[in-house]
Formats: C-alpha cells, structure tokens, sequence
C-alpha cells in the first residue's frame, strides 16, 4: 500500500479537519489509526477498546496519589496510552461501521471516569496537607469540568452537522433519549436503559446552557424540514469554525498537559485552579459567541 493511499485511508477514520486539535492530527490519530487496524484484525469491538481505554486511565489516576516523579510519570504514560484508545475506538468505529448508541455514551464515560480517579486520586494525596478543603475544591472544579467537557463536546457535533449533515455528526437531543429511554424495558434491557437515563440529563444539561441554539434549531426544523439550505450551512460553519479551537482546549489535550506539569512541580492543585479560572473562563466565553451566532442566523432567517 503507497503512502499516498495509507494518508487517505487514515483520513477516512477522522471525524473532519474542522474539528481535529493539531496534536491529535500529528499523535494520537496516526498512532490510533494503527491500533484501529490491529484491533480489527482481531475481530475486537469498538465497545472493548473503549473499556480498555478506562481501566488504563483508572490505573493512570491510582499512581498520581503518590508524591513519586517516577510513579507520576508512569501515570502519564498510562493516561497518554488510555487516550491512544480512546481515539482508536472512535477510528475503529468509523472503519468498520460499528457505530452505536452504547458506543457514544461509553465514549463520553471514559473521560469522566479517568477523571474522576485522577481528582480522587489527587485529594487523597493533599489531604494530610489540606484536610477536608480538598475534596471541597475538587467537587466544584469538577462540577466545572464536567460543564466545559459537555459543551466543548456539544459544540463539535453542532458544527458536524452543519458541515456533514445528520449522519456526520453525533448531535442529540434529550427529547429522543428519553423517547428511547422509556422504549426499553429494566428486564430485558436494564444496563443499557440505566446509560440512557444519565445520557439523556447529560444532552439535557447541555440544551439549557444553549438557549438561542434550541430556539434556531426549532426555527429550522420549521422553516425547512430536514434539509437546511447550504447557504445556512456555509454561514453557520463560517463563524462556528474559530470556535474549534476552544472545544479542542477544554477536551483532553491542554488540561492534560497543565496536569502533567502540576505534578512534574508537586503542584497538583494548580490543576484544580487553571480549571476554575482559564478554563471556565473560555467556556463562558465560547458559551457567548455560540448564543450571539444563533441569534444573528435567526434574524436573518425569520427577515428572509
């Protein structure tokens, strides 16, 4: 197989250009594309990569309790390795055409867990020193976390859609979660019913802090159906775009760079304050610019 041909078959397992992080373009795409392959190869799911990818990121957060460079470093290495397949499982996905429901919301649960290890982790490590401060400051930073995590991802896959349509993009709303949440039955169906229950308040959270985008949503629905015009598309993707870059921050990438140097400094609740301030402050700011696009493509639909 060319080089040529091996590009092209790895951009084929890419979500778009528009929504990559540059050190995911030259690291973790490249690298999960070829466990994508392994893994087919091997007849394993999407789903059981995924479930790899949480083991290893709760064994990354186990060794950030000690206060040992060589066991936090350790640590990094297993939460890089957790995020190689946790791309992988998303290729894997693509490749083989092995998308699911289930598959979307062990995706999102992932980060959530490894998190989770990595605070619990952290105020057992500061607690001698901190007392019961820390787990204070480390519940509300990560009420935060998990708003910035939920409206960077929300933000990606409504840009998706306006560049890819419906079958490019994960977009959900509650409305159909909880459709689907009272379609299942607790005996035949009672794990997966009970995912569909924290997945529908997740995508419910995530409409109540896009109200202009809700109103612009119905206003298409109504105005054209299924089909929103390319012109709508062009002009939504045009002013979206810029705020790529701020879903890329508050993803995986920079928080976990800030972490690894809170601990290469024996710092570790820095971490916790660079996501109270810098971060939740480009959230609000994205929050911002995504109501003032809504409202602006509104108007100039309803005055067509």
């Amino acid at each position: 197989m060319t080089n040529e041909q091996k590009n092209k078959d790895l951009q084929a397992t890419l979500k778009s250009g528009d929504t990559e992080e540059w050190i995911d373009l030259l690291f973790y795409r490249p690298i999960g594309y070829k466990w994508a392959l392994l893994f087919q190869r091997m007849g394993i799911s999407p789903n059981a990569v995924t479930i790899a990818s949480i083991f290893l990121g709760i064994g990354a957060g186990c060794l950030f309790y000690f206060n040992d460079l060589l066991l936090n470093m350790a640590g990094m290495c297993l939460l890089i390795w957790a995020n190689m397949y946790d791309s992988a499982d998303g290729q894997l996905a693509r490749m083989t055409g092995q998308k699911s429901e289930l598959g979307r919301i062990l995706d999102g649960l992932c980060g959530d867990i490894w998190f989770f290890t990595i605070y619990a982790a952290i105020c057992l490590r500061l607690q001698s020193e901190w007392g019961f401060s820390i787990w204070i400051l480390a519940a509300v930073t990560g009420f935060f976390h998990s708003k910035q995590a939920a409206m960077a991802d929300y933000y990606r896959n409504i840009h998706l859609f306006f560049l890819k349509g419906k079958n490019g993009s994960e977009l959900d709303n509650s409305a159909q979660q909880e459709a689907l949440f009272h379609s299942l039955s607790w005996s035949k169906d009672g794990l997966f019913k009970l995912f569909i229950w924290f997945y529908a308040r997740y995508t419910r959270s995530q409409e109540s802090l896009s109200p202009a985008f809700q109103r612009f949503s119905k206003l298409l629905k109504v105005k054209y159906g299924d089909s929103v015009p390319q012109n709508i598309r062009d002009l939504f993707r045009k002013d979206s775009l810029p705020l790529m870059k701020y879903t890329n921050i508050l993803s995986f990438n920079t928080r976990v760079i800030v972490l690894f140097l809170s601990l290469l400094f024996n710092l570790p609740w820095l971490y916790f304050v660079f996501e109270l301030t810098i971060l939740n402050g480009l959230l609000i700011y994205m929050i911002f610019k995504h109501e003032s696009l809504c409202k602006q493509l509104s108007r100039y639909i309803e005055n067509k």
